[in-house]
Protein backbone atom coordinates (compact mmCIF):
# COMPACT_ATOMS: atom_id res chain seq x y z
CA UNK A 1 0.00 0.00 0.00
CA UNK A 2 2.78 2.39 0.93
CA UNK A 3 4.55 1.55 -2.32
CA UNK A 4 1.37 2.32 -4.30
CA UNK A 5 0.97 5.66 -2.53
CA UNK A 6 4.62 6.45 -3.23
CA UNK A 7 4.25 5.58 -6.91
CA UNK A 8 1.13 7.75 -7.22
CA UNK A 9 2.97 10.66 -5.53
CA UNK A 10 5.91 10.34 -7.91
CA UNK A 11 3.55 10.20 -10.90
CA UNK A 12 1.73 13.34 -9.75
CA UNK A 13 5.03 15.19 -9.27
CA UNK A 14 6.16 14.17 -12.79
CA UNK A 15 2.90 15.38 -14.30
CA UNK A 16 3.19 18.69 -12.44
CA UNK A 17 6.75 19.15 -13.67
CA UNK A 18 5.71 18.32 -17.23
CA UNK A 19 2.87 20.86 -17.07
CA UNK A 20 5.21 23.53 -15.72
CA UNK A 21 7.75 22.80 -18.47
CA UNK A 22 5.03 22.98 -21.13
CA UNK A 23 3.73 26.25 -19.69
CA UNK A 24 7.24 27.73 -19.65
CA UNK A 25 7.80 26.65 -23.24
CA UNK A 26 4.51 28.19 -24.32
CA UNK A 27 5.43 31.38 -22.46
CA UNK A 28 8.83 31.46 -24.13
CA UNK A 29 7.21 30.98 -27.54
CA UNK A 30 4.85 33.87 -26.86
CA UNK A 31 7.81 36.11 -25.97
CA UNK A 32 10.18 35.14 -28.76
CA UNK A 33 7.87 34.41 -31.67
CA UNK A 34 7.25 38.12 -32.45
CA UNK A 35 11.02 38.66 -32.54
CA UNK A 36 11.48 35.81 -35.00
CA UNK A 37 8.63 37.11 -37.15
CA UNK A 38 10.15 40.61 -37.18
CA UNK A 39 13.48 39.20 -38.31
CA UNK A 40 11.82 37.33 -41.16
CA UNK A 41 9.89 40.41 -42.27
CA UNK A 42 13.06 42.54 -42.15
CA UNK A 43 12.04 45.31 -39.77
CA UNK A 44 11.13 48.85 -40.80
CA UNK A 45 12.91 51.83 -42.32
CA UNK A 46 12.38 55.40 -41.14
CA UNK A 47 13.21 58.18 -43.60
CA UNK A 48 12.65 61.86 -44.37
CA UNK A 49 10.15 62.82 -47.06
CA UNK A 50 9.10 66.11 -48.62
CA UNK A 51 5.77 64.81 -49.92
CA UNK A 52 2.30 65.77 -48.62
CA UNK A 53 2.84 69.39 -49.58
CA UNK A 54 5.35 69.96 -46.79
CA UNK A 55 8.54 70.92 -48.53
CA UNK A 56 10.37 71.24 -45.23
CA UNK A 57 10.37 67.49 -44.51
CA UNK A 58 8.51 64.95 -42.40
CA UNK A 59 9.60 61.69 -40.77
CA UNK A 60 8.04 58.63 -42.43
CA UNK A 61 8.29 54.93 -41.75
CA UNK A 62 7.82 51.96 -44.10
CA UNK A 63 8.30 48.24 -44.17
CA UNK A 64 11.71 47.06 -45.35
CA UNK A 65 10.21 46.16 -48.76
CA UNK A 66 8.94 49.75 -49.24
CA UNK A 67 5.29 49.03 -48.43
CA UNK A 68 3.03 50.87 -45.99
CA UNK A 69 4.72 54.29 -46.10
CA UNK A 70 3.30 56.33 -43.21
CA UNK A 71 3.83 59.92 -42.01
CA UNK A 72 4.81 59.99 -38.32
CA UNK A 73 5.38 63.70 -37.64
CA UNK A 74 2.71 65.74 -39.49
CA UNK A 75 4.25 69.08 -38.54
CA UNK A 76 4.72 72.14 -40.76
CA UNK A 77 8.30 72.60 -39.54
CA UNK A 78 11.36 70.77 -40.85
CA UNK A 79 11.82 67.26 -39.34
CA UNK A 80 14.84 65.23 -40.41
CA UNK A 81 17.57 62.71 -39.48
CA UNK A 82 15.51 59.94 -37.83
CA UNK A 83 17.30 57.28 -35.78
CA UNK A 84 15.74 54.31 -33.95
CA UNK A 85 16.36 53.56 -30.29
CA UNK A 86 18.06 50.17 -29.74
CA UNK A 87 14.81 48.60 -28.51
CA UNK A 88 12.85 49.93 -31.50
CA UNK A 89 10.32 51.74 -29.31
CA UNK A 90 11.39 55.32 -30.04
CA UNK A 91 12.78 57.47 -32.83
CA UNK A 92 15.05 60.45 -32.21
CA UNK A 93 15.16 63.16 -34.87
CA UNK A 94 16.04 66.79 -35.46
CA UNK A 95 13.31 69.41 -35.80
CA UNK A 96 12.97 73.12 -36.54
CA UNK A 97 9.53 73.34 -34.91
CA UNK A 98 10.79 75.70 -32.17
CA UNK A 99 12.33 78.02 -34.80
CA UNK A 100 15.68 76.47 -34.04
CA UNK A 101 17.11 73.01 -34.74
CA UNK A 102 16.64 70.82 -31.67
CA UNK A 103 16.86 67.09 -30.98
CA UNK A 104 13.45 65.49 -30.37
CA UNK A 105 12.31 62.00 -29.52
CA UNK A 106 8.93 60.35 -30.21
CA UNK A 107 7.37 56.95 -29.86
CA UNK A 108 7.86 54.67 -32.86
CA UNK A 109 4.24 55.32 -33.92
CA UNK A 110 4.84 59.10 -33.95
CA UNK A 111 3.09 59.88 -30.66
CA UNK A 112 4.45 62.03 -27.82
CA UNK A 113 7.13 64.11 -29.63
CA UNK A 114 9.35 65.61 -26.93
CA UNK A 115 12.10 68.23 -27.14
CA UNK A 116 15.31 66.88 -25.57
CA UNK A 117 17.51 69.91 -26.20
CA UNK A 118 16.58 73.52 -25.60
CA UNK A 119 19.49 75.71 -26.61
CA UNK A 120 19.67 78.82 -28.81
CA UNK A 121 22.27 77.06 -30.96
CA UNK A 122 21.61 74.38 -33.54
CA UNK A 123 21.39 70.79 -32.20
CA UNK A 124 21.07 68.04 -34.80
CA UNK A 125 22.07 64.55 -36.06
CA UNK A 126 21.13 62.40 -33.03
CA UNK A 127 22.65 58.92 -32.55
CA UNK A 128 21.64 56.46 -29.79
CA UNK A 129 24.17 54.56 -27.72
CA UNK A 130 23.72 50.77 -28.06
CA UNK A 131 22.34 50.46 -24.52
CA UNK A 132 19.79 53.23 -25.16
CA UNK A 133 20.97 55.30 -22.21
CA UNK A 134 22.62 58.14 -24.14
CA UNK A 135 22.25 60.12 -27.35
CA UNK A 136 25.16 61.69 -29.21
CA UNK A 137 24.46 64.72 -31.40
CA UNK A 138 26.24 67.65 -32.99
CA UNK A 139 25.76 71.21 -31.76
CA UNK A 140 26.82 74.78 -32.55
CA UNK A 141 26.38 75.87 -28.92
CA UNK A 142 30.09 76.65 -28.49
CA UNK A 143 30.24 78.75 -31.64
CA UNK A 144 30.97 75.90 -34.07
CA UNK A 145 30.03 72.31 -34.67
CA UNK A 146 31.11 69.82 -32.00
CA UNK A 147 29.99 66.33 -31.01
CA UNK A 148 28.07 66.19 -27.73
CA UNK A 149 26.48 63.43 -25.70
CA UNK A 150 23.51 63.60 -23.33
CA UNK A 151 21.40 61.22 -21.31
CA UNK A 152 18.46 59.78 -23.24
CA UNK A 153 16.07 62.14 -21.40
CA UNK A 154 18.07 65.19 -22.56
CA UNK A 155 19.88 65.81 -19.28
CA UNK A 156 23.62 66.24 -18.73
CA UNK A 157 24.77 67.43 -22.21
CA UNK A 158 28.56 67.06 -22.42
CA UNK A 159 30.91 68.14 -25.19
CA UNK A 160 33.11 65.34 -26.55
CA UNK A 161 35.10 67.16 -29.25
CA UNK A 162 36.80 70.53 -28.95
CA UNK A 163 38.67 71.34 -32.12
CA UNK A 164 38.78 74.66 -33.99
CA UNK A 165 37.25 72.87 -36.99
CA UNK A 166 33.71 71.54 -37.39
CA UNK A 167 32.82 68.06 -36.10
CA UNK A 168 29.42 66.49 -36.96
CA UNK A 169 27.37 63.40 -37.81
CA UNK A 170 28.23 61.09 -34.87
CA UNK A 171 27.60 57.33 -35.12
CA UNK A 172 28.01 54.98 -32.15
CA UNK A 173 29.80 51.63 -32.56
CA UNK A 174 27.66 48.55 -31.77
CA UNK A 175 29.65 47.78 -28.61
CA UNK A 176 29.35 51.37 -27.34
CA UNK A 177 33.10 51.89 -27.02
CA UNK A 178 33.65 54.25 -29.96
CA UNK A 179 31.97 57.03 -31.91
CA UNK A 180 32.65 57.70 -35.59
CA UNK A 181 32.10 61.24 -36.86
CA UNK A 182 32.88 63.66 -39.68
CA UNK A 183 35.46 66.40 -39.14
CA UNK A 184 36.87 69.37 -41.05
CA UNK A 185 40.01 69.44 -38.89
CA UNK A 186 42.36 68.44 -41.72
CA UNK A 187 41.01 71.00 -44.18
CA UNK A 188 38.29 68.90 -45.79
CA UNK A 189 35.61 66.56 -44.42
CA UNK A 190 37.02 63.18 -43.34
CA UNK A 191 35.77 60.27 -41.24
CA UNK A 192 37.23 60.03 -37.74
CA UNK A 193 36.70 57.69 -34.84
CA UNK A 194 37.20 58.36 -31.12
CA UNK A 195 36.60 56.64 -27.82
CA UNK A 196 33.10 57.15 -26.43
CA UNK A 197 34.49 59.65 -23.89
CA UNK A 198 35.96 61.79 -26.70
CA UNK A 199 39.56 60.67 -26.27
CA UNK A 200 41.93 59.49 -28.99
CA UNK A 201 40.33 60.96 -32.14
CA UNK A 202 41.82 59.14 -35.13
CA UNK A 203 41.39 59.86 -38.82
CA UNK A 204 40.21 56.90 -40.91
CA UNK A 205 39.91 58.47 -44.38
CA UNK A 206 42.41 60.67 -46.20
CA UNK A 207 40.90 61.86 -49.44
CA UNK A 208 42.04 65.44 -50.26
CA UNK A 209 39.59 67.75 -52.03
CA UNK A 210 36.66 65.39 -51.52
CA UNK A 211 33.84 65.04 -48.99
CA UNK A 212 33.72 61.93 -46.80
CA UNK A 213 30.78 61.92 -44.36
CA UNK A 214 27.84 60.06 -42.75
CA UNK A 215 29.68 57.08 -41.19
CA UNK A 216 27.53 54.02 -40.41
CA UNK A 217 28.83 50.98 -38.48
CA UNK A 218 27.99 47.47 -39.61
CA UNK A 219 26.14 45.47 -36.92
CA UNK A 220 29.23 43.37 -36.17
CA UNK A 221 31.40 46.55 -35.93
CA UNK A 222 33.87 45.20 -38.50
CA UNK A 223 33.06 47.79 -41.18
CA UNK A 224 31.97 51.40 -41.62
CA UNK A 225 29.93 52.54 -44.61
CA UNK A 226 30.09 56.20 -45.63
CA UNK A 227 29.51 58.51 -48.55
CA UNK A 228 32.36 60.06 -50.54
CA UNK A 229 32.75 62.43 -53.48
CA UNK A 230 36.30 61.22 -54.24
CA UNK A 231 35.32 59.81 -57.65
CA UNK A 232 33.73 63.03 -58.89
CA UNK A 233 30.25 62.42 -57.50
CA UNK A 234 28.82 61.03 -54.27
CA UNK A 235 28.98 57.25 -53.94
CA UNK A 236 28.51 54.81 -51.06
CA UNK A 237 31.80 53.37 -49.80
CA UNK A 238 32.69 50.82 -47.18
CA UNK A 239 35.93 50.30 -45.23
CA UNK A 240 37.21 48.16 -42.41
CA UNK A 241 36.72 49.69 -38.97
CA UNK A 242 40.41 50.63 -38.87
CA UNK A 243 40.09 52.59 -42.15
CA UNK A 244 41.69 49.99 -44.40
CA UNK A 245 40.33 48.60 -47.66
CA UNK A 246 38.14 51.56 -48.69
CA UNK A 247 35.91 50.29 -51.49
CA UNK A 248 33.14 51.87 -53.57
CA UNK A 249 29.84 49.96 -53.39
CA UNK A 250 27.91 52.13 -55.86
CA UNK A 251 29.03 53.36 -59.26
CA UNK A 252 26.36 55.61 -60.68
CA UNK A 253 26.64 59.00 -62.45
CA UNK A 254 24.05 60.42 -60.04
CA UNK A 255 24.46 61.06 -56.32
CA UNK A 256 24.23 58.35 -53.62
CA UNK A 257 24.06 59.40 -49.96
CA UNK A 258 23.39 58.39 -46.34
CA UNK A 259 24.11 54.64 -45.94
CA UNK A 260 22.29 52.62 -43.22
CA UNK A 261 22.87 48.91 -42.47
CA UNK A 262 20.12 46.35 -42.01
CA UNK A 263 20.13 44.71 -38.54
CA UNK A 264 21.62 41.48 -39.89
CA UNK A 265 24.29 43.30 -41.93
CA UNK A 266 23.19 41.76 -45.23
CA UNK A 267 21.86 44.97 -46.81
CA UNK A 268 22.47 48.73 -46.90
CA UNK A 269 19.76 51.34 -47.41
CA UNK A 270 20.73 54.69 -48.94
CA UNK A 271 19.21 57.57 -50.86
CA UNK A 272 19.96 58.34 -54.49
CA UNK A 273 19.09 60.88 -57.19
CA UNK A 274 19.39 58.30 -59.97
CA UNK A 275 15.66 58.58 -60.74
CA UNK A 276 15.73 62.36 -61.09
CA UNK A 277 15.00 63.11 -57.45
CA UNK A 278 16.08 61.63 -54.11
CA UNK A 279 14.58 58.21 -53.42
CA UNK A 280 15.37 55.54 -50.84
CA UNK A 281 17.12 52.45 -52.21
CA UNK A 282 18.39 49.22 -50.72
CA UNK A 283 21.24 47.03 -51.96
CA UNK A 284 23.12 43.98 -50.83
CA UNK A 285 26.06 44.73 -48.53
CA UNK A 286 28.47 44.09 -51.43
CA UNK A 287 26.72 46.74 -53.56
CA UNK A 288 24.77 44.35 -55.78
CA UNK A 289 21.08 44.47 -56.63
CA UNK A 290 20.18 48.12 -55.88
CA UNK A 291 16.39 48.35 -55.55
CA UNK A 292 14.14 51.41 -55.35
CA UNK A 293 11.92 51.38 -52.23
CA UNK A 294 10.24 54.78 -52.64
CA UNK A 295 8.84 56.31 -55.81
CA UNK A 296 7.38 59.73 -55.13
CA UNK A 297 7.76 63.02 -57.05
CA UNK A 298 9.01 64.61 -53.81
CA UNK A 299 12.40 63.90 -52.25
CA UNK A 300 12.81 60.87 -49.93
CA UNK A 301 16.10 60.54 -48.10
CA UNK A 302 18.05 59.80 -44.88
CA UNK A 303 16.94 56.18 -44.30
CA UNK A 304 17.60 54.39 -41.01
CA UNK A 305 16.80 50.77 -40.23
CA UNK A 306 14.92 49.63 -37.14
CA UNK A 307 16.70 47.16 -34.82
Amino acid sequence: MRRLVWLISVLLLMLAALAATSSSADSARSVYLPLVVNRVVGGRIAFTSYRDGNWTGEIYVMNADGSNQTNLTNNPAHDDSPIWSPDGRKIAFESYRDWNYEVYVMNANGSNPTNLTNDPAKDSSPAWSPDGRKIAFDSDRDGKGDVYVMDADGSNPTRLTNDPAEDWYPAWSPDGSRIAFTSYRDGNPEIYVMNADGSNPTRLTNSPYSFDAFPAWSPDASKIAFMSSRDGNYEIYVMNADGSNQTSLTNNPDQDYSPAWSPDGSKIAFDSTRDGNSEVYVMNANGSNPTNLTNDPAHDRSPTWSP
